[in-house]
């Protein structure tokens, strides 16, 4: 089974990619910039991405909670502290394997970080 979820971007055909895409169990949440946050700081940035990849994950029959694997990307390194605070708030006590990069520029030049996901949804337990 796969499902295509679309976040609502014009450029989703253009460029032919989707929001996020379920493969099974496996949720892949594609890189996710803050949209409509680009006037705010590295940690409200990051809070705005994790707003867009809960109603992406829901869509996908996910939650935060079924996370296994981050990937933040940031623009400036100073911002590392900030970003990573924020996504300890989600996730301090699920701790997925998560990455850090610092990268010249993202596709909005006013974004400072954007962030992947993957979730593994659980199995349905069998009990009776």
């Amino acid at each position: 089974m796969r499902q295509n979820i679309s976040g609502g971007s014009p450029y989703e055909l253009i460029i032919g990619f989707s929001r996020a895409v379920r493969a099974g169990n496996q949720v892949y949440l594609a890189g996710t910039g803050p949209v409509g946050a680009e006037n705010e700081d590295a940690a409200g940035q990051t809070r705005r991405i994790f707003a867009i990849a809960s109603e992406a994950l829901a869509e996908a029959g996910a939650t935060l909670e079924d996370v296994a694997r981050t990937r933040m990307y940031l623009t400036h390194v100073e911002d590392w502290e900030a970003t990573g605070r924020v996504h300890g708030q989600f996730f301090s006590h699920l701790r997925p394997a998560a990455t850090m990069v610092v990268v010249a520029q993202l596709l909005n030049p006013a974004w400072r970080v954007e962030i992947e996901m993957d979730a593994v949804i659980p199995e349905p337990s069998n009990t009776t």
